[in-house]
This record gives C-alpha cells, structure tokens and sequence, in this order.
C-alpha cells in the first residue's frame, strides 16, 4: 500500500535508477572526451567521436529526469544540496555545454589549427564535468549544514579535501568507461591502446575505490556503525570479494580479444561503478542530506509523490525503449576505413 513511509522508499529507488542510468550511460561518451588528451591522430579522434555519436544526446535525458525527480518527490533535498554546490552545478553545466558545442563544431572547423581547438574544448569540457560531478558526490557525503530546512553553509562549504579526492576519482572512472567502450566498439591500433589505457585506468579505479572505502567511515561517525555492526558487516566484507571478483574478469578480459571479451571489459568497467553506487547507497541510507535529513523528513506531501510517480511510471520506460533502440541499431565496430585519410 502506498503510504508516506512507502512511497518515499519508491522515490529513494527511482532516483538511485536515474543516477546511475545517468552515470553509466553518460559516464562513457564523458570518459570517450577525457581520453582524446591521450590521442594525437585527428582520424583516431573521429573515430572515437563516431563510436558516441548516435547516442550521445539521449543519454543527458536521464540527467534532467534527475533533477525534476528530485525537486518534486524530495524539495527539501533539492532546496538544501543544490544551494550547497551551486558552483559545482554551474561549472558542471558549462563544461556540458562546451563539450557540446565542441562536439558539433569540431566537424565544421575549416581549419586543422581550428578543428584542435574544439578537440581541446571537447576534452576540457568532459573532464570539468565529470570533476564536479564526483565533487558533488563527495560533497553530499561530507555532510550539508542544515539550519531550519535551509542550506546554512557558504558558496565553499563544498570544498574539501575529499570531494576534490571524489572529484578526481569519478575524473578515473569515466576515463575507464570511456576506454572500455572504446575497445568493445574499435578495432585495430586504437583498440590495442585502449586495452592498455583501460588496464592503466583500472587500477587507479581499484585505488579510488579503495581509498574512498577507508575515507568515508571517517567522515562521520553514522557510517562507520553503518559498516561496522551486524548486518552491515555482511556487506562491508561481500563487497571487496565483489569488486576483486570483476577486476579480475576485467583485467583477463583486456588480456583476451574477440568479440566477447571485448564487451566482457565494458561490462566489467560498468560492473565497478555499480557495486561502488550500491556501498555509496548502503552508507547513506536512510539520509538523503547528510548526516541528519532523511528521505521521509525531505519527501513532499503523498499526494504530490502519487501524482509524479504516474508520470515517472510511464515516462522511465519510455526513456529506457529509446536508449535501447538506438543502442540496438548503432550496435557493432565503427567502420575505420571511413576514416582513413
């Protein structure tokens, strides 16, 4: 029965979705950006661009899917926490923005000197987004300072050592899903190295991961008894077996070609991120402002959750049979010899 201890259990899932719908499928066409520092060849780069470029646009949908959902299921968060990194969000924004328009102009330049430069707009973009979407991350689980349901914190409460760290990480990780893709969706050359860069790459997320699982216990007293107590100690030791269990198929799976293997790697890189969100989610729940807010204290009025999950119910899907179809019709190795000039 949906009532107000229910339905914002409901929402607290579909916003879990929608982020890391988000993360996963945004989280490589960023990491594809991130990596052209690492390509000096303008044929190379287009191919990387090409592999992303059918699908690209949609993937942001989720992104705004994101924030709606937040404002109208759980306003007090959304009043809190965007307030709290409005300069992470702003700067987020105009680094979408960049690797947009760079996107589009990088195929218009008519000039080599030209067609660099919005290469270099595109990398810049990807990793400035993708920096302050991990820093707000690590913001959000820093904790937010809350005075009569209002952010009470200044334009740089979000700074910190640790959402620079989160920042860093998420930087990594994205890099990953970019080279993963890339080698399940590139042949040749450009495949082989991005077999090494995803081997590279790996290991700093194994580091991330690692450093971050130690960091966050310190943060605040509620997530270390979170980790540290019966039951959650049943996930705190199933979740390094996890993460060990697809490193290990990653890294075979990068050793290995065929067409198997090759998606085995993206697969694996995608299987990271996930078991990463779910200890993120484990920790923070029930609170969705850190360290004191939950998501009940933070829900709006029931009527207003069971009018937007009538829409949610059927906009998700929606959004879910478009993603699928254009992965369905783009699927397969982009074609090189298109490129070769």
């Amino acid at each position: 029965m949906l009532n107000a201890h229910t339905l914002p259990i409901i929402w607290g899932c579909i916003m879990a979705f929608v982020i890391f719908a988000y993360v996963v499928l945004d989280g490589f066409d960023l990491g594809v950006g991130i990596l052209f520092a690492a390509e000096r060849s303008r044929a190379e780069r287009d191919i990387m661009v090409n592999s992303i470029a059918p699908v690209w646009d949609g993937n942001e949908t989720w992104l705004v899917l994101g924030g709606s959902g937040l404002y109208g299921a759980f306003p007090e968060a959304y009043s809190v926490i965007l307030p709290a990194v409005y300069p992470l969000v702003i700067t987020m924004l105009i680094g979408l923005i960049l690797r947009g328009v760079a996107f589009e102009f990088r195929f218009r330049a008519h000039t080599e000197r030209h067609r660099l430069s919005w290469d270099y707009g595109f990398w810049f973009g990807s990793v400035i987004a993708a920096f302050c979407q991990g820093a707000i991350l690590g913001a959000v689980l820093h904790g937010t300072k809350v005075a009569g349901g209002q952010f009470a914190g200044g334009p740089f409460a979000w700074f910190s050592a640790f959402s620079v760290f989160t920042g860093l990480a998420v930087v990594c990780g994205y890099a990953l899903l970019g080279a993963a893709w890339l080698v399940w969706r590139t042949e040749g050359g450009l495949q082989l190295r991005m077999r090494r860069e995803a081997a590279r790459l790996t290991v700093g997320m194994l580091a991330g991961i690692l450093a971050v699982s130690v960091w966050t216990p310190l943060l605040d007293h509620a997530y270390a008894v979170r980790w540290f107590t019966w039951p959650g100690l049943a996930v705190t030791g199933l979740a390094p077996l996890a993460v060990a269990a697809l490193a290990f198929f990653l890294f075979r799976a990068l050793r290995h070609g065929g067409a198997v293997h090759d998606s085995t790697a993206f697969l694996c890189a995608l299987g990271l991120f996930l078991a990463s969100f779910l200890g993120l989610g484990f920790s923070l729940f029930p609170h969705i402002i850190p360290p004191g807010v939950t998501i009940w204290q933070a829900a709006s009025p029931v009527g207003s959750q069971e009018f937007l999950l009538v829409g949610a119910v059927v906009l998700i899907p929606v959004i879910i049979a478009y993603n699928a179809f254009a992965y369905t019709i783009f699927h397969g190795k982009v074609d090189h010899a298109a490129f070769d000039h």
